[in-house]
């Protein structure tokens, strides 16, 4: 997808205000562009998830690509999501969307080749889900692939918990989480450097054929991408794949985590555009590429091979 293009879609969900269980405004763009792609059927579950499922062809999906439309905020007197006290005691100013408020912070704003916005964790990834069925449709490319929209994760996983106990997804298809991972952390993957393949959080190892196809796809593509493990925090691939599915996980890295700026105030979010690229890159990648040779057959032979190799002197 053009930058310009790609830029304007972010802009769009991003402007949308969110908080855990009042994502309606996200979801409500989420359904806008959605509507623009002939070949996506949408459906929603009971909790209020959104499914948009791209099909031409008759192939089976393999990917079901997952992010969250909240965002920590004020809910009533509470505050829903993780931010450490110690930032919220200074009382920093905050805007009113009725039933919900979030910190007064540009929506979004592109500087210096960074996304800066009050809520890029996970709005990006709505955003970079539906570039993929913008350019599936542009490119009338044959494929099928889900995309996976889920409510209140801030709050433990509930939208998605929701999503995989309902059944609404094949259990034979593999659910990739979409995040954006906290600079800091350790293990976390540096900004600029590419897609970080994660290969697990602090709760869960995910796939290990999966993570070994992504990284192949990467680097087939030339997609600049990093391999790590999150040290810190859990993830909503763990949450799927306590029920039973088969996970993955994508992140790009974030700066000022759940706005949390430096010395303990409060400011906006922001991702690299190269790296955002890169991830449209990938999912584009994932969804229309025939699947690739099982990596762990062409390790296994390339070892047997010293095992002949070196006969003589076993």
């Amino acid at each position: 997808m053009e930058l310009d293009s790609l830029l304007a879609l972010i802009r769009s969900v991003l402007a949308q205000p969110t908080a855990p269980f009042h994502e309606d405004a996200v979801r409500g763009e989420i359904l806008m562009q959605l509507a623009q792609c002939p070949h996506v059927r949408v459906s929603r579950d009971l909790f209020g998830n959104v499914i948009a499922h791209y099909q031409r062809g008759n192939a089976a999906p393999r990917y079901a690509f997952a992010a969250h439309m909240d965002h920590p905020g004020f809910v009533g007197e509470e505050f829903l999501g993780g931010v450490p006290e110690e930032y919220r005691v200074k009382k920093p100013p905050t805007r009113d969307f009725g039933a919900f408020a979030m910190w007064d912070l540009p929506a979004c704003e592109v500087q210096d080749g960074r996304i800066y916005s009050r809520a890029c964790d996970d709005l990006i990834h709505c955003a970079t889900i539906l570039a993929l069925f913008h350019e599936l449709e542009k490119t009338q490319a044959e494929a099928s692939v889900l995309g996976l929209f889920s409510r209140a994760e801030e709050v433990g996983f509930v939208g998605a918990i929701h999503l995989a106990k309902s059944g609404e997804v094949a259990h034979e298809v593999t659910i990739v989480s979409l995040e954006c991972s906290s600079e800091r952390s350790p293990g976390a993957g540096k900004m600029g450097d590419g897609v970080i393949i994660r290969v697990g959080d602090k709760t869960s190892i995910f796939s290990d054929a999966d993570t070994r196809a992504l990284t192949t796809l990467a680097a087939e593509n030339k997609i600049p991408h990093q391999r790590c493990l999150m040290s810190g925090g859990t993830c909503e691939a763990t949450a799927y794949q306590l029920y039973g599915y088969r996970t993955a996980a994508l992140c790009v890295a974030l700066g000022n985590y759940h706005n949390c700026g430096p010395d303990t105030t409060i400011a906006p979010e922001f991702v690299s555009v190269e790296d955002v690229q890169g991830m449209v890159r990938l999912l584009v990648a994932a969804s229309t590429m025939p699947a690739a040779a099982d990596p762990v057959v062409a390790l296994r032979e390339k070892l047997e091979k010293g095992l002949e190799k070196y006969r003589r002197y076993a």
